[in-house]
């Protein structure tokens, strides 16, 4: 082929191209609009809050409000390593090339050898009723959804892995309560042992004293069981083996955070689930311009150059004459489904604002419970106390040590649990609130290629 030739094809590509371009007359379908939907302007159960915490931070790293080290390396790993999140990845990239997939479509291909003799031959297709448009905008949209698929199921281990991480911890302290309970409660049965020996109590005594023990170290038993399948949670959340994995005992020193409950308008900017949900109604509002576009004709154009002949041109009109009920099928059902994704994302709000207020409740009711746990612990001790000076007074019987003593244990790790139901909750309030995630450009459309 001599230069001239080729020159001449690039100059036939370039105007056609352009003819592209300025050919679309119409692009048919409904043009895009977020769904409406009622908002409150507040949270009902927010009434009464006194907070003064600052608002999460909008780089996600929402873990850090609880200043524990050991979670914020777990943390870390999850978002490394953990398999799950490393699939919906992988299907995050997948939406992202599909959409460059649909992207490349609006342009001409170019084939070499297209006449078979060595030629170049441009083909495309003309937009005219702006099929290829709504295609795109569909794929680029899914593309979105995927990303904050992505950060959704982000935000959900990671929150997870710290409600794991805070029970193992309450574990931690509720094994080193019961322990410290039982060697208590061998030198009280020893004890009740020699003050029978010299006949100061009788054998009932002694068998109370027992079975109080034995249920301190069935109870040791117990917590130890629920801490070593928390470890293994964790082990699998951070892309371990539970075999190859463990965490060293520690106390607990993690306090409950204040988590402002911000504006309920500002939870469908923030959570990654309601932004995956809107972008999948933009996907079904622009599956709707595809359907219809299909009732009409296309036209494909094509333009080259041929050793043998040269220049070379033609269109090429597909024209449906008879499809029965096809179309109006084909934009029903796209109707349809569009339907149906507004409506998913008008529940997905809702699940929202109920996640929100169910953990605003939980935070506020549970440390309500947290402050008369604290009164009632306080007074077990003392109750205790006075028991057992009475006993060594010798007006009681050892009966009475033994039930103020265990109503102290109960009380003990009754405030124990409440902790960890009072960290649970500030997670959850979070995760509900969207962990400060915010969706930007990248986080949309360019998710980091980590895994």
């Amino acid at each position: 082929m001599t230069t001239t030739n080729t020159t001449l094809a690039l100059r036939a590509l370039a105007f056609c191209s352009l003819a592209t371009i300025n050919t679309a007359c119409t692009v048919l379908g409904p043009d895009y609009a977020s769904p409406s939907m009622e908002i409150p302007t507040a949270y009902k159960e927010a009434a009464g809050l006194t907070m003064q915490a600052r608002e999460l931070s909008t780089d996600g790293r929402w873990w850090e409000l609880f200043g524990d080290t050991q979670l914020d390396r777990l943390i870390s790993q999850v978002e490394k390593r953990n398999y799950s999140l490393q699939a919906i990845a992988a299907q995050t990239r997948q939406a992202r090339s599909l959409a460059e997939v649909a992207r490349s479509v609006r342009f001409p291909t170019l084939v070499a050898g297209g006449t078979n003799d060595f030629g170049l031959l441009a083909n495309w297709e003309v937009d005219l009723w702006g099929r290829i448009q709504r295609t795109v905008e569909a794929s680029g949209a899914a593309a979105q959804a995927s990303a904050a698929d992505l950060m959704a199921a982000k935000l959900s281990l990671q929150a997870q892995l710290a409600q794991n991480y805070f029970q193992l911890r309450v574990q931690d302290a509720d094994i080193a309560l019961l322990r410290i309970t039982v060697t208590y409660y061998e030198r009280s049965l020893q004890i009740t042992r020699n003050q029978y020996a010299v006949g100061v109590v009788d054998r009932g005594s002694i068998a109370q004293a027992q079975a109080q023990l034995s249920t301190a170290q069935a109870q040791v038993h117990d917590a130890r069981l629920a801490r070593a399948q928390l470890e293994h949670a964790v082990a699998v959340l951070v892309g371990n083996a539970p075999a190859d994995f463990s965490l060293a005992t520690a106390p607990i020193d993690i306090k409950v955070p204040e988590v402002p409950p911000m504006l309920p308008a500002n939870l469908l900017e923030r959570r990654p689930d309601i932004a995956a949900a809107e972008r999948r109604v933009a996907v079904a509002n622009a599956q709707i311009g595809v359907a219809e576009a299909a009732a009409y004709p296309a036209l494909d154009l094509f333009a080259g150059v041929s050793i043998r002949k040269g220049l070379l041109g033609g269109a090429k009109i597909l024209a449906p004459l008879y499809a029965g009920e096809l179309p109006q099928a084909g934009r029903a059902k796209a109707s349809a489904a569009y339907d149906e994704s507004v409506a998913n994302y008008r529940q997905m709000v809702l699940n929202g604002f109920r996640e929100v207020e169910d953990a605003l409740a939980a935070m506020q009711i549970l440390n309500q419970a947290s402050n008369a746990q604290t009164t009632a612990v306080q007074a077990a001790r003392n109750a205790v106390s006075i028991a057992e000076n009475q006993y060594r007074a010798g007006l009681v019987n050892y009966k009475s040590v033994i039930v103020a003593q265990a109503s102290a244990l109960v009380n003990d790790r009754a405030a124990l649990s409440l902790l960890g139901r009072r960290l649970a909750a500030s997670v959850s309030l979070i995760k509900a609130l969207g962990g400060g995630w915010t969706p930007t450009t990248q986080t949309l459309m360019e998710p980091k290629d980590q895994y």
